[in-house]
């Protein structure tokens, strides 16, 4: 499976933006996808995933309630729709794929990755 994210740009803080993923290959649908960042100078960290069958998904605390995760299989893309954006969500953010995966928040349980595409959040 390769990994295509896309999306990321500047916008200002309070401003929103949506995040894909296209995936290449069949069984799209079988994968569990996630959705990371880095940070300048920080580890990178979960943001958020959701299930191979997409019925559970899971986000970072300081996401939660800003942030939706949501895939389309006929398209073989998962999303990121990110709303009241702070200058802490000023990362490079990755997605990740696994066979299977119901959530996890391990980067070293997945498979795949994207390349990563740049959110820049101005004040």
């Amino acid at each position: 499976v390769q990994l295509q994210a896309s999306g990321g740009g500047l916008v200002q803080a309070g401003g929103s933006l949506r995040l894909s993923c296209a995936a290449s290959g069949r069984a799209f649908s079988s994968y569990g996808m996630g959705w990371f960042r880095q940070a300048p100078g920080k580890e990178r960290e979960y943001v958020a995933g959701i299930s191979w069958r997409g019925e559970r998904t899971a986000y970072l605390d300081s996401v939660n309630g800003r942030f939706t995760i949501s895939r389309d299989n006929a398209k073989n893309t998962v999303y990121l729709q990110m709303n009241s954006l702070t200058p802490e969500d000023t990362a490079v953010y990755y997605c990740a794929a696994k066979l299977y995966l119901l959530i996890s928040r391990r980067q070293g349980e997945y498979q795949y990755w994207g390349q990563g595409t740049l959110v820049t959040v101005s004040s």
